[in-house]
């Protein structure tokens, strides 16, 4: 399990942290070169990036929470003063990326970005409650909540580079997998 629990968290970091730079590279690719590159296919690849995600994670999660029923607070946080929050967070982690699955939704940039947004919005609401607790610290200075604007623009930033350049290397092999098939032939 903690080898799973490692590949996952690098998948997160280096991948699913940023669909939604991939996918906005993919809309502002879309729009200024009409048909040129492989966007639907490369969309059509995070589309099952996504599903297959989705599927693997929830699947170990019930295999551990079978196993290890103590360690896991689903009742509880279910059915707490936060049920609400919780209930719409496990709707965009689990139901929505299912969706995915029709393909008139799953061919739409704009959903798939909706999507995208919804599985990782418990983190994002995470992000965001640390990150407004963290200001209204009475004994930190001023010099304290600077440091933690840069840090939290830093990862930001880290994670729309690397959703650029995934996206770019993406759709780069697409586009060598069409001129090899359309049997054109690179001088070097």
């Amino acid at each position: 399990m903690e080898l799973y629990k490692r590949i996952i968290e690098l998948i997160d970091a280096n991948l699913i942290h940023c669909l939604i730079p991939i996918i906005l590279t993919l809309i502002f690719m879309e729009l200024i070169f009409k048909n040129r590159f492989e966007t639907k296919k490369v969309l059509n690849l995070i589309r099952w990036t996504i599903i297959i995600y989705t599927i693997v994670t929830f699947t170990f999660y019930l295999i551990e929470m079978a196993m290890n029923p103590d360690e896991h607070a689903f009742i509880n946080r279910a059915n707490g003063p936060y049920a609400i929050a919780y209930w719409i967070m496990f709707f965009g982690a689990l139901i929505l990326p299912l969706t995915l699955f029709i393909k008139n939704l799953a061919s739409k940039f704009w959903y798939v970005l909706f999507v995208a947004f919804g599985m990782k919005s418990g983190m994002y609401l995470e992000r965001f409650v640390i990150l407004t607790t963290s200001f209204h610290r009475d004994y930190q200075t001023e010099n304290g909540n600077l440091r933690l604007i840069e840090s939290v623009t830093y990862g930001i930033g880290i994670f729309f580079i690397q959703g650029i350049i995934i996206a770019m290397l993406t759709l780069g092999i697409f586009e060598i997998i069409k001129r090899n098939k359309n049997g054109v032939k690179h001088v070097v």
